[in-house]
């Protein structure tokens, strides 16, 4: 029986960034479903603020439905659509970036409802919160002012991220392309960050967050590394790889690699459609 693969976005992202890779996998004859996490998608927030002419200092105090979202909340609402996936078969659950972390907290959760768990340049949490690991030297490179120099409000205040995705601004803009597409086109830039919506979340988890053992690390799993990510480096992408095959040496990751920034497989999504296409062949069909 073939498997449903199931999509978990990143930060700022929605279930709207996967459609070019969700057809190249329909056209591999895949079966594919995308995830909105809760506030995401058509449950995101955009105000009037938000819209040209733009007015900053409304858009930097109008709440936001994604207030007071909680990991707990996002891997709830991720084991539902797993549950309803696995009655159809094996399922293959495909993570991106800031996503890694909702799917390590299904996988500790409902292990029994991932058949392989891929992570695409995703964080998996180990040895440290996920805080705390960009204060390590993989992180040292990383430009974190890509987002601040287009924030709009205070986070302690609005109890979420707000980034003005909208922004004019050449410096800002500039600094996400290095960070996120550097790869692509102006274009390519322009039309992707138009799909991301302007607020996320605060709550990234904690030591209980982490990947476990006794559950996560009976998964099958694969890392899919994008070797020239700016904003998740290849050598974070690297420790989160040996971290896990050292938590669980019987059941190491598959590593795959593509070319290419954040971005980029999601742009142009038809070489990491065959990796993930080819990893069917490893899912063993449901025992239900």
């Amino acid at each position: 029986m073939q498997p449903t693969y199931v999509l978990v976005h990143g930060a700022f992202a929605n279930s709207f960034s996967f459609a070019p890779l969700q057809a190249e996998l329909g056209l591999l004859g895949h079966r594919s479903v995308a995830v909105d996490l809760p506030g995401h998608g058509f449950g995101a927030t955009y105000t009037r603020a938000y819209q040209a002419p733009q007015d900053p200092e409304a858009l930097a105090a109008a709440p936001g439905a994604i207030k007071g979202v909680t990991l707990a909340d996002n891997a709830a609402h991720l084991t539902g659509i797993l549950e309803r996936a696995k009655r159809n078969g094996p399922v293959i659950l495909v993570a991106h970036s800031r996503g890694g972390i909702t799917a390590t907290a299904a996988a500790n959760a409902r292990p029994d409802l991932i058949d392989r768990l891929v992570y695409v340049a995703a964080w998996c949490p180990v040895a440290l919160d996920v805080g705390a690991y960009y204060a390590e030297p993989e992180m040292a490179d990383v430009d974190a002012a890509s987002l601040g120099l287009a924030a709009a409000g205070n986070p302690a205040e609005l109890g979420l991220l707000r980034v003005n995705f909208r922004t004019a601004d050449p410096a800002a803009l500039a600094a996400l392309k290095a960070a996120f597409l550097a790869d692509g086109t102006d274009e390519e830039f322009l039309t992707f960050l138009n799909t991301f919506q302007p607020d996320e979340n605060l709550d990234v988890g904690g030591s209980a967050d982490r990947a476990q053992a006794s559950t996560w690390g009976t998964v099958p799993r694969t890392y899919l590394r994008l070797a020239d990510d700016a904003s998740m480096p290849l050598a974070l992408q690297d420790r989160l790889i040996r971290e896990g095959d050292a938590l669980t040496p019987d059941n190491p990751y598959d590593v795959r690699t593509l070319p290419g920034s954040h971005l980029k497989w999601l742009v142009d999504p038809a070489p990491a459609a065959r990796v993930l296409g080819a990893l069917a062949s490893l899912t063993a069909p449901s025992a239900d």
